[in-house]
């Protein structure tokens, strides 16, 4: 009896062997790759502002924000999405988007600030973590409408890294100097965490749709060419470009949002109504039906 009581755990320790050693889909690793990449793109930036390689350094935090776009679409294009790459992309996405641009940017200017300078960067590294954990959770969300896939809650983490960067394009360009116009770095910097964690609704860009119509396939490729050829050639004239025309359209999705929602509340109530109208009748012919018998 002793050895047919010692057959289950022998099969489980088998069962355990096999699922260590058996072999996972090449396109499960793929996406998990690349974003392991971002990571290092984005540790890398660290070490390029320590050792004052300021341009570096950003053009590294842009690399890492080009990666975290493409493992994304790179899993669901290959059917390779798993629990583990959602994990590490949130956890990569912590060090490129908040912990990166806060060392980037306190190196390059807010250290000048001393003491208040750092706790604004590492308010703008929490920020980005507490942004991160409430994108995680909104996922697990059934009762979500479906029209607001295409907002975000608060300004995203690859867009937040690089609003909070637009002081070093400007920098860059030699409009501004960093140590001297730090106490306005360091207010826009704070502005900039303030975003990602608030509730303002912003444009997330998959209500876009995945088609294009026929006669806009070239206009768009054309498009697309030189937009790469401008950002780069030009890249902080166009970072900035696109820095400030994201600030500017942040009322336009906060309005968008609420017009949306207000019609989605106006067809609910609609639909309300008109359920309601359709059960008073079949009430009253109940109760005549009751009256007759």
């Amino acid at each position: 009896m002793a050895g047919f009581h010692d057959f289950e755990p022998r099969r489980a320790a088998r069962e355990q062997r096999y699922r260590r050693f058996r072999l996972i889909p090449i396109r499960i690793l793929l996406p998990n790759v690349i974003t392991l990449l971002a990571l290092c793109s984005g540790v890398t930036a660290i070490r390029m502002a320590t050792e004052g390689r300021f341009e570096l350094a950003v053009a590294a935090i842009i690399l890492a924000t080009l990666l975290d776009a493409l493992d994304g679409r790179v899993a669901r294009l290959l059917k390779g999405t798993s629990r583990f790459g959602a994990e590490l992309d949130s956890l990569a996405d912590f060090v490129n988007f908040g912990v990166a641009p806060a060392m980037v940017v306190y190196l390059w200017s807010l250290q000048s600030m001393k003491s208040l300078g750092w706790v604004v960067c590492l308010a703008l590294a929490i920020c980005c973590a507490a942004r991160l954990a409430r994108f995680n959770m909104a996922l697990d969300d059934p009762d979500k409408p479906a029209w607001t896939g295409g907002f975000f809650t608060g300004v995203p983490a690859p867009a937040g890294a690089g609003l909070a960067l637009l002081p070093m394009y400007l920098g860059f360009l030699g409009i501004i100097d960093g140590p001297t116009v730090a106490p306005a770095i360091l207010l826009y910097t704070a502005f900039v965490g303030f975003l990602m964690v608030s509730q303002i609704p912003t444009f997330s860009g998959k209500g876009s749709g995945n088609r294009i119509r026929r006669d806009l396939v070239m206009p768009a490729i054309l498009i697309s060419v030189l937009f790469v050829a401008m950002l780069l050639s030009y890249p902080w004239i166009m970072l900035s470009v696109m820095a400030v025309l994201y600030l500017a359209l942040l009322p336009v999705g906060h309005w968008r949002y609420q017009k949306l929602a207000a019609q989605h509340e106006a067809d609910t109530a609609d639909a309300d109504t008109e359920l309601e109208g359709g059960e008073k009748p079949a009430i009253e012919a109940e109760k005549s039906n009751d009256k007759a018998d």
